[in-house]
């Protein structure tokens, strides 16, 4: 029998399953107690916000860069959407499910669908924080969250399908459709046998693969040749992302989470997933900002 599907998190009584009855809970707490822990934890908060505002109110006007990524997303043309190259301005790398979820935004200006993305990440990103004020302003304090919403990936995005996907499975379709290679973290669902949610997240993916192969077969062809494999294989690395190879970061991400399914650590998905990214930018660790809403003792998002 597999392991039951429940909500994410640790029980009533603070005990985390399959973990001999060990309670974390109680020492996080313990720890975050202590005055000194809590003014180092205050200080770096302090920290990234001011980070986050050189980010916006002096770069974003000195640069010029501030919504690069989403304007790929606004950009996208349905009839050649990879026609640029990956790592340039409006290059598109995501499936062509993900091109017609795009696609209707081109009938906005520019700055209009920048302000309603940008909201949805900020909306995003004080959900996965919710449980207090100090942890949303610990999430956007998180450089790599201050990052994500200037440029505007789907980074934060991600985060939210993976911890939902603990209930959800439906919800890593949009890592797989998107980034691809994060779904690595779907191995938890294998290791814990639970295979009824391993195949939800797959069937769902498969069956919005199948209907937009019978509408846009001629663009998968072509997001396999020119982005899929060109952006795997590194051609969109420059300085700013790390430059430590696909091959690499995969099979050490598949372990991670093999690990951590076998002993229900849950931290070890976004975890995982991040290490697997196709190209590890800054930005991408956004996607560790689920680990928020895994550690709240509640457990609920």
């Amino acid at each position: 029998m597999g392991y039951p599907v429940t909500a994410p998190g640790a029980a009533a009584d603070g005990r985390v399953p399959g973990r001999g009855g060990a309670s974390t809970m109680p020492r996080m707490h313990r720890r975050s107690a202590s005055p000194a822990f809590r003014a180092v934890g205050d200080g770096a908060i302090v920290a990234g916000l001011l980070f986050a505002g050189y980010l916006f109110l002096v770069v974003a006007k000195s640069v010029g860069t501030f919504g690069f990524d989403a304007f790929a997303y606004w950009s996208v043309d349905l009839a050649d959407p990879y026609a640029r190259t990956a790592g340039a301005l409006g290059a598109f790398t995501y499936s062509p499910v993900i091109v017609r979820l795009f696609a209707p935004f081109s009938m906005l200006a520019f700055w209009q669908f920048l302000l309603l993305w940008d909201g949805l990440l900020v909306g995003t990103a004080v959900w996965l924080g919710l449980g207090s004020v100090r942890s949303v302003l610990a999430v956007f304090a998180f450089p790599a969250v201050a990052l994500e919403l200037y440029h505007g990936n789907v980074h934060l995005l991600m985060a939210a399908a993976i911890w939902l996907g603990f209930r959800y499975p439906a919800a890593w379709s949009f890592v797989l459709l998107t980034k691809v290679t994060p779904g690595v973290g779907l191995a938890w669902f294998v290791v814990r046998r639970e295979w009824r949610s391993l195949a939800i997240a797959l069937g769902v993916t498969a069956a919005l693969i199948a209907v937009s192969l019978a509408i846009d077969g001629r663009l998968w062809e072509s997001w396999l040749r020119d982005s899929l494999w060109a952006t795997a294989g590194g051609a969109a690395l420059n300085q700013f992302s790390l430059p430590v190879p696909l091959w690499i970061r995969v099979p050490a991400a598949l372990a991670l989470v093999v690990w951590g399914g076998l002993t229900d650590r849950r931290w070890t998905v976004p975890v995982g997933a991040t290490l697997a990214l196709p190209v590890l930018w800054p930005s991408g660790f956004a996607i560790l900002a689920a680990l928020w809403p895994i550690r709240r003792p509640s457990g609920r998002g």
